[in-house]
């Protein structure tokens, strides 16, 4: 199979890694991955894919075009979309991908469910500004996997009930007064920094989070809520 989604490539490879044949440039997960590589997620190399002949591709609505996965269907491959907006969304969608894979659930699975049914908040009711680019500002917004998983922590997003998922919104307006008391900013896909993000936020705690844990569904669930949590205590 291909996949064109790191999470699902992470959860693929951590639990029979011999059945990927080919897998975005942007699966960096795990680190020893060594599958033929077929382009990035929004743009994949279709020709490239159909050649591998895969029985399925694996792919997510939010994360790939569906010109791309339409031209890969009208190739006569076999296309699975997932849709993750939520922990819950989370972990029925790797259940399915795993099932259409042939596999039971791996104990990674089991360890990420019970984590998070142990996972304790960080904090209470905390407002935050979660960005994930930079020129132009983009943030967290509606019905995303991300701010559900800060919302379990204690960290209740100021845009979660914007119009767009994605919105760009000013940085005049991330930093009035009042708007939020922390900003919550992941290494991916912006790779902010102690260096880069915190200073355009004068006077708000920052909590620089890892990508990885607070967006991806797949074995780092299970680390996820230790992960997090202790990146938002050290912005108290």
């Amino acid at each position: 199979m291909v996949s064109l989604v790191p999470s699902l490539t992470e959860a693929v490879a951590a639990t029979a890694p011999g059945l990927l044949a080919g897998a975005t440039d942007w699966c960096a997960h795990p680190e020893d991955l060594e599958v033929a590589r077929v382009g990035g997620t929004k743009n994949p190399d279709v020709a490239r894919i159909v050649a591998l002949r895969p029985g399925l591709v694996l792919a997510n609505e939010e994360e790939n075009r569906r010109p791309d996965l339409d031209a890969l269907r009208a190739a006569g491959l076999d296309v699975l979309v997932t849709r993750v907006r939520s922990l819950p969304e989370a972990f029925t969608e790797l259940t399915r991908v795993l099932a259409a894979c042939g596999l039971p659930g791996p104990p990674w699975l089991e360890r990420a469910e019970a984590a998070w049914r142990a996972a304790v908040p960080a904090d209470r009711d905390r407002a935050a500004v979660v960005p994930v680019w930079r020129r132009p500002w983009m943030v967290l917004g509606r019905d995303t996997f991300a701010g559900d998983v800060l919302r379990r922590l204690g960290v209740r997003n100021v845009y979660a009930d914007h119009a767009e998922r994605y919105p760009r919104v000013p940085l005049a307006e991330l930093t009035a007064p009042g708007r939020a008391d922390l900003v919550v900013l992941p290494d991916e896909p912006y790779a902010f920094s102690a260096d880069d993000g915190p200073e355009a936020f004068p006077g708000l705690p920052a909590a620089l989070v890892s990508g990885r844990h607070l967006t991806w569904y797949g074995p780092s669930l299970a680390e996820a809520p230790a992960v997090l949590g202790a990146a938002l205590a050290a912005a108290r």
